[in-house]
Formats: C-alpha cells, sequence, structure tokens
C-alpha cells in the first residue's frame, strides 16, 4: 500500500509545468532568396525585421516570454564574382546574428540582446540553424531582427506589395545601403522608419516558452 501511495504522488508531481517551443517567422520554400540571379540582392549593413508577409503582420513578435535558444537563416548562393563585389564595398566577408528589440514610440526600437556574430559563406545555398550557446530571454512583444554586419544573401524578392521589412534607417537613408546602420551597441536606440516593400528578409528564431503550472498539486 505505502508502493502504491508514492507512485501515485509521484506523478502527480511530474505534470505541474509544461513548455512550448515555438518558431517566430518560420521560413517557407517560396521565400528562398533571389541568389544568385542577377541582379542578387543581399541585406546589407542594418538591423532589419519583417513587418508584413501578405495579410500576416507581427511575424517576428515574441507571442509568449520565454528564451531563444536558436535561429535559422536561408540564404542564397551568390557566384564568386559577386560574393568578391559585396566583400570589397560591405566591409568584408558575410556575417549577421540575432538581435532582440524592445519596441518604442515613433518606429523606434531598443536593440536590449544579441546573439554572437556568424560567419555566413560556409553555409550558401542552405539554410544554417545556429544554436546559441546562451539562450536569450525574451519577453511577449519584444521583436527578434537580424543583425547584418556587413552583408547577407538573406532576400527574397518580387513578393508582392503587401510584404514589407523595416530597417534601422532613419529618413533620408533610405537609399544609403552602404554605410553601417546596424545596431551593434548595447541598449542602443534606432529608428526603423524604411520600409521595403515586396520583399522577405529569410530568417526564423526558436524560442522555448517559460513553463506553465498545468495541475497544481493540492495542500494537503
Amino acid at each position: 500500500m505505502v508502493l502504491c501511495a508514492a507512485a501515485v504522488v509521484g506523478g502527480a508531481a511530474a505534470s505541474v509545468a509544461s513548455a512550448e517551443v515555438i518558431e517566430i517567422g518560420k521560413i517557407e520554400e517560396m521565400s528562398k532568396p533571389g541568389c544568385p540571379g542577377k541582379p542578387c540582392y543581399a541585406v546589407s549593413r542594418t538591423t532589419g525585421y519583417q513587418a508584413k508577409v501578405g495579410p500576416l503582420r507581427g511575424l517576428m513578435v515574441v507571442p509568449k516570454n520565454g528564451r531563444l535558444v536558436a535561429w535559422s537563416i536561408s540564404l542564397g548562393k551568390p557566384g564568386t564574382k559577386q560574393i568578391e563585389f559585396f566583400d570589397s564595398k560591405l566591409g568584408g566577408e558575410s556575417q549577421a546574428q540575432i538581435t532582440i528589440l524592445d519596441p518604442k514610440r515613433k518606429l523606434r526600437s531598443r536593440a536590449v540582446a544579441q546573439g554572437p556574430p556568424m560567419k555566413l559563406q560556409p553555409y550558401f545555398g542552405g539554410i544554417a540553424q545556429f544554436p546559441l550557446e546562451t539562450s536569450i530571454p525574451v519577453k511577449k512583444g519584444q521583436i527578434v531582427a537580424l543583425t547584418v554586419l556587413t552583408w547577407a544573401p538573406a532576400l527574397a524578392t518580387n513578393l508582392g506589395n503587401a510584404t514589407s521589412w523595416r530597417a534601422s534607417r532613419e529618413k533620408g537613408q533610405c537609399e544609403d545601403t552602404v554605410n553601417q546602420t546596424s545596431q551593434l551597441l548595447p541598449n542602443q536606440l534606432a529608428q526603423y522608419y524604411c520600409l521595403y516593400r515586396t520583399a522577405r528578409l529569410t530568417y526564423s528564431a526558436t524560442m522555448v516558452t517559460t513553463p506553465k503550472q498545468t495541475n497544481p498539486a493540492k495542500p494537503k
């Protein structure tokens, strides 16, 4: 009788908390980057996030409190001459990192956390997933953005006027894709004035939600 009672208590205790794994901004087949087409479009020296895909909004908004554990990026496969051109014009080899934004008023956002920069060229032509050695805490309502330190062939184009992404560039900077506008400093505040239509940033992030008590033990 004692053994039976102990098994019941143990079973109740094992089901008190649960967590979800959520993919924020899941990459779809239709969103493959355009490279190595001509022209070969790349994201350059900015921090950006997807504002809308067709009727869907808020794709990169964190839905629940939790921790970011990995991020993924779908990359085009530029040719040798295209790589040499981007490397020479945009500060070196292709690199990017994940950034967490705390949105403010007037299209401004503060960078509150970042993952380490990752070199992308070894993964050109495929989808790379980068696990975070140290997971990043995220809160509901924050935005998961992509910071491109140099350049990245991670842009799907010709997707229709209802699809758009925003970049950390202020008014008057939207045509300037060479100067550095990425959010690289802790707590840096930037304005996401520039909206680019018909294109999608091809990245996503994996998070694990904070466990919630689902079957609380009754006090005896």
